[in-house]
């Protein structure tokens, strides 16, 4: 029966049957989209719903294209409140079938999230002029409904601009690079192919992320040689790194750096490939919670 009703309303939006429905949408004079991040690690396209809140899009960077929706609310559910996502058709365009996108839960005191699946559908729906539209009962009041719907004027020009942000997102993610082990070539402080590739990720990626708060380099030798030398070499191995990512924009004062010496091996020291994984400089990157 709630069902019902609930798709009543997204067609008609008029007459008694709508007399307590509560519909919150930007008129046609004042909808606004606005790009809120575009860089190669985050994509944001955002919209203002005049008394209610705001509408997120969001995508990062990764392996996977990846899109999140937030219905970020000015007053928080106050209960967990089962909510229904209708594309409609707005007032200034009539005669086109409502259809729905999803079935919701609302978890107190927190914003509304749709998943990636239908948070892509609500884009294409704005993209034909539809206007994705989220149902629910009132908090304090479950006679009274509300309707919160995002307006598709004014969406071209700025959902284009977000999907040219989409084709330039890094293909790893913070979590692919917070920890990293770069190898090195025998001796002295050259890194190997791999490793270099590695660097230069971290040097990318970082170069955007403004929200690094600390970055740990510790360095380490194989055991052949004396100890002393190794120091010295673990130090200037370490040091190189970092002296790398001040290049990036990384503030010397959020990198500290540590040089092990021949301690602290992974594997023995006897064969080749073992003194390989031994010489090392292990990349310890942190953000705020």
């Amino acid at each position: 029966m709630w069902r019902k009703l609930i798709i009543l309303a997204s067609l008609c939006l008029c007459s008694t049957a709508n007399a307590d429905l509560r519909h919150y949408v930007a008129s046609l004079e004042n909808s606004a989209w606005r790009i809120g991040e575009s860089n190669p690690i985050e994509c944001r396209l955002e919209h203002d719903i005049p008394d209610y809140g705001r509408a997120v899009f969001t995508s990062r960077a990764g392996k996977d294209l990846n899109l999140n929706f937030t219905l970020d609310m000015w007053l928080k559910p106050d209960a967990v409140t089962k909510a229904t996502l209708i594309s409609r058709a707005p007032s200034w365009r009539p005669g086109h079938n409502s259809k729905e996108i999803t079935q919701l839960t609302y978890n107190k005191q927190l914003n509304g999230e749709v998943p990636k699946k239908a948070a892509w559908s609500m884009l294409n729906e704005l993209s034909q002029g539809m206007e994705p539209t989220f149902y629910y009962a009132d908090w304090y009041n479950h006679n009274a409904k509300i309707a919160v719907g995002l307006s598709s004027a004014n969406f071209g020009g700025k959902y284009r601009q977000f999907r040219a942000c989409l084709a330039n997102l890094l293909p790893y993610s913070f979590d692919d690079i917070a920890f990293t082990v770069l190898h090195y070539q025998e001796g002295g402080v050259d890194l190997t192919r791999f490793s270099t590739h590695q660097l230069q990720k971290i040097q990318r990626y970082l170069s955007y992320d403004s929200e690094v708060e600390l970055v740990l380099i510790d360095a380490y030798t194989d055991s052949y040689g004396g100890r002393l030398v190794n120091q010295k070499v673990s130090d200037k191995r370490a040091d190189s790194v970092k002296n790398i990512l001040i290049a990036s924009g990384i503030t010397k004062d959020r990198i500290h750096t540590e040089g092990h010496g021949e301690k602290r091996h992974v594997t023995g020291n006897h064969l080749a490939e073992e003194r390989k994984m031994n010489r090392r400089v292990v990349i310890k990157i942190t953000k705020p919670i």
